[in-house]
This record gives structure tokens, C-alpha cells and sequence, in this order.
């Protein structure tokens, strides 16, 4: 398949980085078509423009500025994110991937009247490779996931809705000893590895 990975982690040595690299080697390994979004190090501007706001609800999103992220997104037909949890929600970098990239016309079309939204990404597979300095109990039972609950209920249920989606949280993840890490990464590699090599 076609695969995106989006990379949001402002350190080159850091374990979100890391991760990624695994992912995109596995994936690379079984056959899949590899792209990589690294989102600090292409520079990504995560504020909204002025211009793609005023065009939300217009005849035309004003795509100009991110037009080569759309296109990576629309080809896609399954998706990596790896990123940290930060305050129990995404990198300011990656919620702006979203609120840029996933606009009208990209990964949905808004309906008359302000109804629900038609989804518009062939994603078939989603998978979210994310790492939190808090214990897993905080995130899971104080928290109810928030990072979880707002990519499968509101992005991922509004713009992908056939997407197969699974999300692997390594908690407590300041300094992991090197033993953890490996099992996890064996985690995330019995995901990829179920994955098709065509669709």
C-alpha cells in the first residue's frame, strides 16, 4: 500500500524519532510504498492562515499553502502518526497538520446546513505510535484516552470512516530501559506487519 508517515518531534535523537524510523523500515521491509512527512523538519507552519480560514466555507478551500501535504494525504491509502503526547494532546505542530490538511475538499466536503461532514480520504489503515511522560492509569482512567478518543470518534470517524485504526501508547516514557523499547517496537511491528501488501 501507500503509506504516509508523519513524524512530529523537534529532536533528531529523540525515541518518537526512533520509532518512527522502525515503523517506516518494517513497512519498507514488507513492500508498501513509503512516504515520510517529518513536519519539524520540513518547517510546517501549524497556525491556520488568514486565507484558509476565509476559505473554509467558500466554494474553494485555499489549499496554495499546503497543497504538497494534501496531495501526500490524498494518496494515501494508510497512515502512520508518530508523535509525543503533550499535556494529553497532540504537538502543536501535528494539531495544525490537522487543522491545515484535513480541510474541505482534502479530507472531506462539508454538507448543506452545516450537517455532518462527507469523509473524503481512502485511508484503509491507521495506526498512532505515541509516547507520554505520565503512568498508563492517567491517561486510561483518569483521562479516558483523549488523544484516542478525538483521532478515532472525531478525525478519523468524520474523514476516514473504513479506516482499520489502532493506536500503541508507550507510557512513563521519559527514559524506558532499552528492554521496553524493544517490545514495544515488537508491537508495533505485529500491527504492521498485518497489514496488505495490496489493497
Amino acid at each position: 500500500m501507500k503509506c504516509l508517515v508523519v513524524v512530529a518531534h523537534p529532536l533528531s535523537d529523540s525515541l518518537t524519532r526512533s520509532l518512527a524510523r522502525f515503523a517506516v523500515e518494517r513497512l519498507e521491509a514488507a513492500g508498501h510504498e513509503v512516504t515520510v512527512e517529518d513536519l519539524y523538519g520540513s518547517g510546517f507552519g501549524a497556525a491556520l492562515t488568514e486565507a484558509e480560514r476565509r476559505s473554509y466555507y467558500a466554494d474553494g478551500f485555499d489549499a496554495t499553502a499546503v497543497s504538497g501535504e494534501a496531495a501526500r494525504l490524498t494518496d494515501a491509502e494508510a497512515l502512520v502518526l508518530v508523535f509525543p503526547t503533550w499535556w494529553y494532546g497532540f504537538p502543536a505542530i501535528l494539531k495544525g497538520w490537522f487543522d491545515r490538511v484535513w480541510s474541505p475538499g482534502i479530507a472531506f466536503d462539508h454538507s448543506s446546513n452545516f450537517g455532518p461532514i462527507k469523509p473524503r480520504l481512502k485511508l484503509a489503515r491507521v495506526l498512532a505510535i505515541t509516547t507520554l511522560g505520565s503512568p498508563w492509569w492517567i491517561d486510561t482512567l483518569v483521562l479516558w484516552q483523549p488523544v484516542r478518543r478525538i483521532l478515532r470518534i472525531a478525525i478519523l470517524g468524520a474523514c476516514a470512516r473504513s479506516a482499520r485504526f489502532n493506536m500503541l501508547s508507550l507510557h512513563s516514557a521519559e527514559k524506558p530501559p532499552r528492554e521496553r523499547v524493544a517490545r514495544f517496537e515488537q508491537r508495533i511491528a505485529a500491527i504492521l506487519d498485518r497489514w496488505p501488501t495490496t489493497r
